[in-house]
């Protein structure tokens, strides 16, 4: 049975806050697997948390089935401690496969399956350093510590109603930079 919602992170643990993503997405994991979390959680509501460098087209395959998807990502530019929206399919071609953006990975999905992409979701916190060699900047182990509470809430709420009520910002149409689109090769 394929989880209702997936949870994603992308960075790369090489680079300074790129970490960010990873990190959340295992403290995610010690969370969900906590016989505290599985007395709140709806038995209804299955997770799968994945982890990758960069989005490809190939994860569209991960989006199949699912009703809701939560990307996590380090940003650049991003308010802090982080923001949270909604991804808005883009209209913009895709013009290489590997790299992509949120927006962009919906559009391949709504053009290689034929139907709408699962409602999909940004959560982009703030970075500081991202240079090659780094640890997470004590900055960033604030704002990880923030972002960790607003997932939980988020997951607790697995409804793409509640997580529209929890929005920090209108989704920018493409995502805040995120750290990989500058620094990774």
């Amino acid at each position: 049975m394929t989880s209702t919602v997936l949870v994603f992170a992308i960075g790369n643990e090489s680079r300074g806050d790129d970490a960010l993503g990873p990190v959340l997405l295992r403290k995610l994991g010690v969370r969900l697997n906590s016989a505290e979390w599985k007395d709140m959680q709806s038995s209804a509501v299955q997770f799968e948390l994945l982890e990758d460098f960069q989005l490809q087209v190939e994860h569209v395959m991960d989006m199949q089935n699912r009703r809701l998807v939560l990307f996590i990502d380090a940003g650049m530019d991003t308010p802090p401690p982080f923001s949270f929206y909604r991804v808005q399919t883009s209209d913009e071609p895709v013009l290489y496969s590997h790299a992509l953006a949120p927006e962009s990975l919906l559009k391949v999905y709504e053009q290689f399956h034929r139907q709408p992409a699962p409602d999909a979701y940004v959560l982009c916190i703030r970075g500081e350093g991202f240079e090659l060699g780094e640890s997470l900047s004590p900055p960033a182990q604030t704002r990880l510590s923030s972002a960790l509470e607003f997932t939980g809430q988020l997951l607790l709420e697995a409804e793409a109603a509640a997580w529209d009520r929890l929005c920090t910002q209108k989704s920018p149409g493409t995502s805040i930079r995120s750290a990989h689109e500058t620094n990774n090769p």
